[in-house]
């Protein structure tokens, strides 16, 4: 008989010998093969719950990712909205990030889980202002628990907590980017042909249809409207033309430039030059090319007339584009495409990039050499246009005019 003892518990067990034993019951005794059984019983649990930590471990880490890119893209969101204008308070740029992570995050979980993430989103945005600007720093934070798998049950854990944060910055800045314009514009005898849209009609039958000329100036006011809804005060914004059909139109002593209007602040000055052009003559484009070149390209030094111009309204930063635009091909006054002519304005078109300047292109109803001429003048970057109608010559122009037009408010992300 012995006594034993373990944690305060005094057992009395009595010791008889085995050998007085059944020897069926001896060799019971002394079989060791349920070891197997007791370890497994003990070591199950642990690795049904490594098995499942794995598995949680992993849609953890997917789910972190999905709700760091949705806290990146409410938190990019809410700084372009503040810095463009889009949201005018910060707390409209709050309401911008919450709804961009809970939307994004919408792909991935259920209505539960969306409830959790728009409840635990918070969005912090610091303005800083200075004198000629103003700067946010805007910080998302957002968490949300997920279920383990029942094997992570076996451990006693049942849910987990994801979170992310993330921070980014933007500004607006009170220095404009003011842009000096010109328009070559093609007065050739062509555009004095009919185009598809019908001017009046009788019954359902078109009496009179819109010449290309008349076209054209539709198209001009469209981008002169464009161009003073983006500066109102007429204080960034200058512009100026040259038509041409086989080159400049000089008066009859050939001292002046008859076929131009000179740069001036706004558009009415050009758009009383532009609607009072006529349709005559042959093309070519190469001096009017390099005339509008000269008008506006900027010195090294910064004394061209551009760039005093725009000094004097505290424009430091200026833009500078030519509009080239043609219904036709290179022909001089032969009635024939010249090759020597196309090569010319090409030449033109080259040294008019060189110098800075940024060149749209247009075709009117051109023929192909015309396009290729264009499509080789326009700078890089989709800035060649084709309109076959009226309605797509004044899309074409409107949409240079928001182009260019851009840089007005220069915006630093």
């Amino acid at each position: 008989m012995a006594n034993i003892t373990s944690q305060g518990l005094h057992i009395r067990v009595n010791m008889m010998s085995t050998s007085s034993l059944h020897p069926c019951l001896r060799r019971m005794l002394g079989d060791r093969g349920g070891n197997f059984g007791i370890m497994t019983a003990i070591l199950l649990p642990v690795l049904v719950g490594a098995a499942g930590l794995a598995i949680d471990f992993s849609n953890a880490i997917l789910s972190k990712r999905e709700l760091q890119e949705a806290t990146d893209a409410g938190a990019l969101a809410a700084a372009t909205a503040l810095a463009n204008g889009t949201a005018p308070t910060t707390a409209a740029a709050e309401t911008i990030a919450k709804e961009f992570v809970s939307g994004q995050m919408a792909n991935y979980v259920g209505t539960e889980a969306m409830n959790s993430i728009k409840a635990g989103t918070s969005v912090n945005v610091n303005a800083s202002t200075t004198a000629t600007s103003k700067s946010y720093k805007i910080t998302v934070n957002t968490s949300y628990t997920i279920a383990t798998t029942p094997f992570m049950g076996v451990l006693g854990y049942k849910t987990m907590n994801i979170g992310a944060s993330s921070s980014t910055s933007s500004g607006t800045n009170d220095t404009k980017t003011a842009l000096s314009m010109e328009l070559v514009l093609d007065q050739s005898g062509s555009m004095g042909d009919n185009t598809t849209t019908c001017a009046t009609y009788s019954g359902k039958k078109c009496k009179t249809y819109v010449t290309k000329i008349d076209a054209l100036k539709q198209a001009a006011d469209a981008l002169f409207t464009a161009l003073n809804t983006a500066d109102p005060d007429h204080s960034l914004v200058r512009t100026g033309a040259y038509s041409y059909n086989n080159g400049l139109i000089y008066n009859t002593q050939k001292t002046q430039i008859k076929s131009m209007s000179g740069m001036a602040w706004g558009t009415a000055t050009t758009a009383t030059y532009v609607s009072g052009i006529t349709a005559s003559g042959g093309t070519d484009a190469t001096e009017p090319m390099r005339q509008a070149t000269l008008s506006i390209a900027k010195a090294s030094d910064g004394s061209d007339v551009e760039t005093q111009a725009h000094v004097a309204k505290g424009n430091r930063i200026v833009s500078r584009y030519i509009i080239l635009m043609t219904d036709g091909e290179m022909t001089g006054n032969t009635g024939e495409w010249q090759q020597s002519f196309d090569q010319n304005v090409r030449d033109q078109c080259d040294a008019t990039k060189t110098a800075g300047i940024k060149i749209f292109s247009v075709a009117f109803m051109a023929p192909d050499k015309g396009k290729q001429l264009l499509q080789y003048c326009a700078s890089p970057g989709g800035n060649y246009y084709e309109a076959e109608t009226m309605e797509k010559l004044v899309a074409s122009f409107t949409s240079i005019a928001k182009e260019a037009t851009k840089a007005l408010t220069l915006l630093t992300n």
